[in-house]
């Protein structure tokens, strides 16, 4: 049974930092792409980064590039996605997901497995 289970989400003030981690289980890790993304209330999920060990590539949403850093340990199953200078916008329910294949997207369509999510808020 594939699972995904995130964790790290919290309250941090404006410019602080998290670490949100994806742990990753039923699956060869390094095989499928993995991505990230979020969701605040009221606005439709939207994708934040992805990254591809086969293919060595990494992707970053406009609004997080420079910001966010993904990477994943492939021997420990995890992915990890560290925030920094975090912005009240940056306020969400980050999910992590699973790709259907090995490469790097940013389309819903393309992830077949997530995670249940892990609240980030941002205060001014």
């Amino acid at each position: 049974e594939v699972q995904l289970v995130e964790s790290g989400g919290g309250l941090v003030q404006a410019g602080g930092s998290l670490r949100l981690s994806c742990a990753a289980s039923g699956f060869t890790f390094d095989d499928y792409a993995i991505g990230w993304f979020r969701q605040a209330p009221g606005k439709e999920r939207e994708w934040v980064s992805c990254i591809s060990s086969r293919e060595g590539n990494i992707n970053y949403a406009d609004s997080v590039k420079g910001r966010f850093t993904i990477s994943t340990d492939n021997a420990k199953n995890t992915g990890y996605l560290q925030m920094n200078s975090l912005k009240p916008e940056d306020t969400a329910v980050y999910y992590c997901a699973a790709g259907i294949d090995y490469y790097c997207s940013g389309f819903r369509r393309d992830y077949g497995y997530w995670g249940q999510g892990t609240q980030v808020t941002v205060s001014s």
